[in-house]
């Protein structure tokens, strides 16, 4: 199948696969998942599982586990969601995306079983957990030596919990998808805290107390062990580098010197502390029994993080984060602050409709001169003109302008970095785009990003 044809028929899968439930709806039920799993002989349960749920940084700290596991010679497959361009991102063999012939066919050949389980069932299978079968099955044909995968929301509930992680990592608890979780931090990290398993190895990444006892408690309920972020674990020393930072990590089997790390942000020093952690734990380390350092070195240096304050542009410099809630949001302006240098930021937002568009704006405004309020083509994107009401008591109105098409907003944005107040140029501007996961993969498209 050519380049060509595989594009065609991808976009033929999508509109099939669009007509079942969106990710947005959710039912409390894993009957359909587990009965697709059991029809293709349940796969996976041939490959050892490393389970990552969370609010913000499920994904980086993901990519940074497959990294990890990929320089010490395993095979990998890795499953996240939601995707920056492309769908195939999601679903990752050897530490790249399937091509889209093979996206296509491994859908094709699990179609008869999802009719099976459509016929068998009052609500059909939604797109995420045919999605989440395409995955099993992909990462058992080909095979992979393990498995990473990041749960879509939650986590009790989610596709991916048919999977007995051995390894569960727990990336930082926010209020996130209240619609669908609840409002409390205690009721979201109730259903995050699912993925926990007998017997399994938990891993927290720093958390409020009112989630690390929910944690806690359910690991203390099943079993399972535990190693916490500050404690067993985490960052010794971080210092700002050109393109990155240099980290001093402590890891369950001892100090990782001279680390460097290219991404930018006390955060992702934080997810590299757990990722690290995480593999420790797969391979049983603890002290003394650390991995190889130069392998660790060599995996983080690989790392990337796409639309994770990834320069898409220089001067005037454009950056692109796909925070989309106020935790990721204050990481994001916290980022911002401490590691570049801007003389003036503009702020491109774009937020959808379900989420706390007010907490995004608040924490950005500290570090934003003005903002541009636009929207992403996705249905559920918030309306410009809603979002510039909720943007003039925290920036006000001189400070803000509406483009509604994300594409003029790029382009006002730049103009808006390389001008001061009296109209004249100024070197030394930025745009950060953000609010969204579909504003920075439309962003990263639109200055000629390649999927990845």
């Amino acid at each position: 199948m050519s380049t060509v044809e595989g594009v065609e028929e991808l976009r033929q899968v999508e509109a099939e696969l669009n007509q079942r439930w969106p990710e947005t709806k959710i039912e409390p039920d894993l009957s359909r998942i587990r009965l697709l799993a059991e029809f293709l002989g349940d796969p996976q349960a041939s490959y050892p599982v490393v389970h990552v749920t969370g609010t913000n940084g499920k994904t980086s700290t993901s990519r940074m586990v497959d990294a990890l596991f990929t320089r010490v010679g395993l095979r990998t497959g890795r499953y996240t969601s939601p995707h920056l361009q492309l769908v195939t991102e999601r679903i990752n063999v050897d530490n790249a995306p399937i091509p889209a012939d093979r996206y296509v066919e491994v859908y094709r050949d699990i179609e008869p079983y999802v009719a099976l389980v459509d016929g068998r069932s009052e609500v059909p299978m939604s797109k995420f957990e045919v999605l989440t079968g395409m995955a099993f099955a992909a990462f058992a044909d080909a095979p992979v030596d393990v498995a990473v995968l990041e749960v879509g929301l939650g986590g009790q509930w989610d596709a991916t919990n048919v999977a007995d992680g051995r390894i569960a990592v727990i990336t930082p608890i926010g209020l996130d998808h209240v619609d669908y979780l609840g409002p409390t931090l205690e009721g979201i990290a109730t259903e995050k805290a699912g993925i926990i398993k007998p017997g399994a190895v938990a891993l927290l990444a720093e958390q409020d107390p009112v989630a690390e006892q929910v944690l806690l408690r359910r690991i203390a309920e099943v079993d399972a062990s535990v190693a916490r972020q500050g404690s067993e674990f985490g960052v010794l020393r971080r210092d700002v580098a050109i393109g990155g930072q240099m980290l001093r990590l402590q890891g369950l089997g001892g100090v990782y010197e001279d680390v460097f790390l290219p991404l930018h942000g006390a955060h992702q020093a934080a997810n590299a502390a757990l990722a690290l952690a995480s593999v420790e734990a797969f391979f049983g380390a603890g002290p003394d029994r650390q991995l190889d350092v130069d392998a660790v070195r060599e995996a983080f240096a690989t790392v990337s993080s796409p639309g994770r304050l990834e320069r898409v542009r220089s001067a005037p410099t454009v950056l692109v984060d796909a925070a989309h809630n106020p935790h990721g949001a204050q990481a994001l302006a916290q980022a911002l602050d401490e590691e570049f240098g801007f003389r003036k930021l503009v702020a491109v937002v774009g937020v959808m409709g379900d989420k706390d568009a007010e907490g995004i704006l608040a924490a950005l405004e500290p570090v934003c001169a003005e903002v541009v309020l636009t929207a992403n083509s996705s249905p559920r994107a918030m309306d410009p003109d809603q979002l510039a009401s909720l943007a003039i008591p925290i920036f006000g109105e001189d400070r803000m302008v509406v483009q509604p098409h994300l594409d003029d907003a790029l382009e006002e944005a730049v103009r808006l970095a390389e001008e001061d107040d009296d109209g004249g140029l100024v070197s030394g501007g930025g745009v950060i785009v953000t609010g969204s996961v579909v504003t920075a993969g439309e962003a990263r498209a639109l200055f000629g990003k390649e999927p990845s």
